[in-house]
């Protein structure tokens, strides 16, 4: 029998490589995950999500309105959950389902109204998928969605070759677009702290999302004398992105919120410790292979990273864990089978005519 058409709504550009991030590498393997199974249709919206204008609201209106009736459609929370008005009054119409990874409310400096905004919009939907047990529960006790209604697919991670390293531990890289939630200037006064320690560290991340934020980034570092040791190159992906996990020797997460970490789990598929903050999934990615400090603690990040600079017998022990995690890492295979699932119980059974 022949599948129905899965219809997923993202925001434009998840493909642009100028752009990278978590939630546009698991929309990107999602889709092409499952496009390997049933038929997947992409509709791509532009705008400035979750605050979009007129023209980006008229554009979802309009992509929402051509769905036949009846149709299950996957929507990526950036776009569905700041603007209920538009996305509410076809819930009676399609079976949508929701893909949260950091609700709106928990981004550092989100605008008023997005988080009733967004609870407007989850409750709506037939259904929510989160990428963490951690997101799970704030939908749940955040917004007050059934728990039945909420299902979990954490990301995968693709397999990847060992990280060679530069062999003593002092090749530091964090990847993350450069705005508060990431937390870059708590790991600038982290590093300040640990300047008498031999490290450098690569910052990967556009710096153009939050641009005032990540000059006053650039300019602690600068004033703290770390100019030529805290290099802030952009974003990386591909071969660049490949290259720059290869040469580390420690992950630094330091974010003040994080829905999961795919970074971790990309990391741990490559047996790269890890230290990051205990911010909201994290602990859910890193398992035994890394450290967890107080999101937010220049202090906490600065003594986690001494620890790693200090005690050999710790860094060996991280790496073995981080080997043995590796092994664990589940494929984007898993992630694709259990939205699958959820859009499937959703789905209308043919009836046959006799």
């Amino acid at each position: 029998m022949n599948r129905p058409v899965t219809v997923v709504v993202l925001p434009a550009g998840i493909d642009d490589p100028a752009r990278p991030s978590g939630g546009n590498v698991y929309d990107r393997r999602l889709c092409t995950t499952l496009a390997a199974h049933r038929p997947v249709c992409e509709i791509e919206v532009d705008g400035a999500w979750p605050r979009p204008g007129p023209g980006a609201r008229t554009a979802l209106a309009s992509a929402l309105a051509a769905i036949p009736a009846g149709t299950v459609v996957l929507l990526d929370g950036l776009v569905a959950c700041g603007v209920p008005e538009v996305v509410v009054p076809h819930a009676a119409r399609l079976r949508l389902v929701v893909l949260v990874h950091l609700p709106l409310g928990d981004e550092a400096g989100a605008a008023p109204g997005l988080a009733a905004a967004e609870r407007r919009v989850l409750h709506a939907a037939a259904a929510v998928v989160t990428t963490s047990e951690w997101t799970a529960g704030r939908v749940v006790t955040g917004h007050g969605v059934p728990a039945a209604r909420v299902h979990v697919a954490e990301p995968g991670a693709d397999p990847a070759p060992l990280a060679a390293g530069s062999g003593d531990g002092g090749s530091l890289l964090c990847l993350g677009s450069v705005t508060p939630t990431k937390g870059q200037d708590v790991l600038v006064e982290a590093l300040a702290a640990v300047a008498d320690r031999p490290w450098t560290c690569r910052v990967g991340g556009t710096l153009d999302r939050a641009p005032a934020f990540a000059r006053r980034v650039r300019e602690r570092a600068r004033l703290h004398g770390l100019a030529d040791r805290v290099s802030f190159e952009g974003p990386l992906a591909g071969r660049a992105l490949d290259a720059a996990f290869d040469g580390a020797d420690l992950l630094v997460l330091p974010s003040r919120t994080e829905a999961f970490g795919m970074v971790v789990r990309e990391a741990t598929a490559r047996a790269i410790p890890v230290l990051a903050t205990d911010a909201g999934g994290v602990g859910e990615a890193l398992g035994e292979g890394g450290l967890l400090v107080e999101p937010g603690d220049a202090g906490a990040l600065a003594r986690g990273l001494r620890r790693w600079f200090d005690d050999v017998g710790l860094r060996e022990a991280l790496r073995r864990n981080a080997m043995v995690a590796r092994f664990a890492v589940p494929g984007w295979d898993v992630t694709a089978a259990r939205v699958a699932a959820v859009l499937d119980a959703l789905t209308p059974v043919p009836v046959l005519v006799r």
